[in-house]
């Protein structure tokens, strides 16, 4: 029964790190721009998501190590320094998008600028990173992101047709603009996709002390939960399809979305949409942070964990601190927190095969995971992901110079 319980919990906490500011952003301008049409993607991005998950936690169940530091130690320095680097620029560029992204939601319940939240949201999160442990840290947030189920509330009260809804769930070529359609797809992999979410769900595995028994529980927990995030996420596409769509609105700031959630809630829209875009982008931003952490102790062989005291850990602790308040310095320098969105999933898919390709060997090491190695199944996966990661690496940033980026 207790397995079962944390079994639930982990699905419920997985829609921290899955709803957040690039999710929520390239969601609402897919379903604004090209109604029920790009659902299939998300559907798609969350499926290698969990694929690369369940990878990392039977990594870190089997061998006690991480991505990171399973790469450092099988791969070299040398190519985890060029990882680590790449990673801690997406990462201040993610953790920025998301620091706004809470401050927006603020701005948008006081009609205060955003930026005279951030200090506060910054703070914020220094506070909770100081004084949790990870289990406050991931199942506080985990649940607080219910609130985010509204967004499924929202669509399924909108009663999207369910044959439409089916179609759109297979891959299909677009009516229109198929650059900006296909730029579009492209960044929903990227935001989905993300190099902090592999390395945080390995970290997580570690810090709970994951052993081979938890095997069967983190493929549960990694492809439900990635499921559950993943309907989320669909739901924000879902409304901007049937309400801005039809109305010919494009999504440009936060609050164009918000204004989809008016005719299903009414005056409560807006507040409902911030507030599931706030505790999404705070839930996000403290993962992002504690992973900058995690990324640059187990590169460099630091004293590491959430649950240690802040002072056994000091370096871990100090870059965690660092990151988060260089990212504040970037939102205030006024930074469009949606354009920084873009950037950030549009590297991140550059950087995509650079990860996907050290997991092809790290699941076929027998050091590592012995008898759990990754079979012909698991390693043309991881093959295929590899080589998609590379065309989308290729063709993301022409997409973005012919006018994709709108």
């Amino acid at each position: 029964m207790k397995r079962a319980a944390n079994v639930l919990l982990g699905v419920v906490t997985s829609i921290g790190g899955f709803v957040e500011a690039g999710s929520i952003s390239t969601a609402a301008q897919a379903g604004s721009e090209f109604g029920l049409a790009l659902l299939w993607a998300i559907g798609a991005a969350a499926l290698l998501l969990a694929i690369l998950a369940e990878m990392s936690g039977r990594l870190a169940a089997l061998s006690g190590q991480t991505f990171v530091s399973a790469v450092r130690e099988r791969l070299g320095f040398h190519y985890q320094l060029a990882l680590l680097v790449a990673e801690l620029l997406i990462d201040l560029l993610l953790l920025t998008a998301e620091l706004g992204g809470v401050a927006i939601a603020l701005q948008l319940v006081t009609g205060v600028d955003y930026r005279w939240w951030l200090p506060l949201v910054a703070f914020t999160g220094a506070l909770i990173l100081w004084l949790g442990t990870f289990a406050v840290i991931e199942d506080g947030f985990g649940i607080l992101g219910l609130v985010t189920l509204a967004f499924v509330v929202a669509a399924w009260k909108l009663h999207p047709a369910a044959g439409a809804v089916g179609r759109a769930l297979l891959p299909s070529l677009p009516a229109h603009d198929p650059v900006r359609y296909a730029f579009l797809a492209v960044t929903i992999v990227g935001a989905t996709v993300s190099p902090y979410l592999i390395n945080f769900y390995g970290s997580g595995a570690v810090e709970e002390q994951w052993t081979e028994r938890d095997l069967p529980s983190n493929r549960i927990t990694a492809y439900l939960g990635m499921g559950f995030g993943a309907i989320v996420s669909m739901g924000v596409l879902v409304v901007a399809a049937l309400v801005l769509h039809p109305a010919h609105i494009s999504v440009h700031t936060f609050d164009d979305a918000a204004q989809a959630f008016r005719p299903v809630f009414g005056k409560w829209g807006v507040p409902v949409f911030a507030s599931g875009l706030g505790i999404g982008c705070l839930g996000a931003a403290v993962e992002i942070a504690l992973n900058t952490g995690y990324v640059l102790a187990q590169g460099f062989g630091w004293t590491w964990g959430a649950d240690k005291k802040r002072a056994n850990a000091a370096r871990f602790s100090v870059a965690f601190t660092l990151m988060l308040f260089a990212s504040m310095a970037v939102a205030l320098c006024g930074f469009d927190p949606l354009s920084v969105t873009l950037v950030s999933v549009s590297l991140t898919v550059v950087l995509m095969p650079v990860v996907v390709l050290p997991m092809l060997v790290l699941m076929n090491d027998e050091e590592l995971v012995r008898r759990h190695r990754s079979g012909p199944i698991g390693n043309t996966l991881l093959a295929a992901i590899t080589v998609l990661g590379a065309v989308l690496a290729m063709i993301v940033v022409p997409l973005e110079m012919m006018g994709g980026g709108g």
